[in-house]
């Protein structure tokens, strides 16, 4: 099949733009696809982390044409003519957060006016630490899609009282598997990084935001009575300050280690090599790109019960899984994690889990939806050529 795709990729950083880039490389491997993306993404006034190029020096990039700059429209319109004169079998496009909404619904009206099926991929109905309005825009964007794959099972339900009718796939997010990695051994991932070499150690990573839970997690810490060390490793996003007031309030200084920056590609080896658990204390939100490099490390994972982290972590299989906001839940749960040597079983867990989130997996939903959608579309304009034969039979027997 013929795929156009639009989205991120490098010098582009965050999740979104590596999820886009993994997307577009493994259709590739089957298909035919037109990969349009950015010259120019959010504007700083916008936009609360650095909109500065990622800095890493093992990039991930897919060849691509780049033909959208935000804040020029005229450059909207031009990719919709561009997408229009393709004429791919799919439009495949993704729904993150209404900063694309202009972009987006003008793509899309051109694409129906040519008869091209449109694709959508929801990372998220509604951003974390954002109000319902967003429901709305989702909605209005989404209606213009042929067909739609979700990422939860509580995101499906949603999607079908919203949109009836529409062919609708909940699908997953898959493992990030592109990053370099080197299989290297925990003592070496500890020293690299200054950390103790025995301390049971417990990570956090990730763009640091209200919704993640930072705070509850620390809650928790302080209430244990041999907490273990916690690196956490990420690029804030609010104020750090707060943060550092708790720590040394819950006289944690010696336990938390704080890494404030953005990760490069290369150095996320060792966070997930040297530590004992991943935990996602997080308080909203439907899934998370951290957690699938956890299961692509075969690291355990410790995640609350929000959107699509149950689905994804099996409670008692590759983690363990407690009420989001809940430090003495969480406590329990990291106590009981060490005390009983829990790491082993999960990590021999993980391997299904690989299998069952996998790219290939995904690629499968997505296949089978666009054929759906490639052939009711053909019946669609047979239909019509159908109609204008007879129109036109009328006329002439007049």
């Amino acid at each position: 099949m013929k795929f156009v795709v639009i989205g991120p990729t490098y010098p582009f950083r965050g999740g979104i733009s590596h999820y886009t880039t993994l997307l577009v490389r493994r259709l590739r491997e089957r298909h035919d696809v037109r990969f349009f993306s950015y010259r120019r993404q959010y504007p700083k006034l916008l936009f609360p982390g650095n909109v500065g190029a990622d800095p890493s020096e093992s990039t991930l990039y897919e060849q691509c044409e780049r033909t959208v700059d935000t804040l020029n429209p005229l450059t909207w319109l031009a990719t919709a003519r561009r997408v229009v004169a393709e004429r791919p079998d799919i439009l495949l496009l993704q729904w993150w957060t209404p900063f694309w909404i202009p972009l987006l619904l003008i793509v899309s009206r051109a694409a129906r006016r040519a008869g091209i099926p449109i694709l959508y991929i929801s990372h998220q109905f509604i951003e974390p630490d954002s109000s319902l309005i967003e429901w709305f825009f989702a909605r209005l964007t989404l209606r213009l899609a042929d067909g739609l794959i979700v990422m939860t099972e509580e995101e499906f339900g949603m999607a079908r009282r919203v949109l009836p009718g529409k062919p609708i796939r909940a699908g997953h997010h898959p493992i990030y598997e592109g990053f370099p990695r080197h299989e290297l051994p925990r003592a070496e991932a500890r020293r690299r990084l200054g950390l103790p070499a025995e301390a049971p150690l417990l990570l956090m990573f990730g763009f640091v935001r209200r919704y993640k839970g930072l705070r509850y997690l620390l809650d928790a810490l302080g209430s244990l009575p041999q907490p273990p060390h916690v690196l956490v490793a990420g690029e804030f996003w609010e104020d750090e300050q707060p943060y550092r007031e708790q720590i040394r309030r819950l006289g944690l200084e010696d336990r938390v280690t704080l890494h404030n920056r953005y990760i490069h590609n290369e150095d996320i080896e060792p966070y997930f090599a040297a530590a004992d658990a991943l935990v996602l204390p997080y308080l909203s939100g439907s899934q998370s790109g951290v957690g699938m490099i956890a299961i692509h490390h075969g690291l355990p994972v410790i995640a609350t019960a929000v959107g699509g982290l149950a689905e994804t972590i099996t409670d008692g299989e590759t983690g363990m899984i407690v009420p989001p906001g809940d430090s003495a839940a969480l406590a329990r749960a990291i106590e009981r994690f060490f005390a009983e040597q829990l790491g082993d079983t999960f990590r021999a867990g993980m391997a299904h889990a690989r299998e069952r989130l996998s790219w290939a997996a995904l690629i499968r939903i997505i296949e089978e939806l666009s054929h759906e959608l490639a052939a009711a579309g053909a019946g669609e304009r047979a239909d019509g050529r159908a109609a204008d034969d007879r129109h036109l039979g009328r006329r002439t027997s007049i």
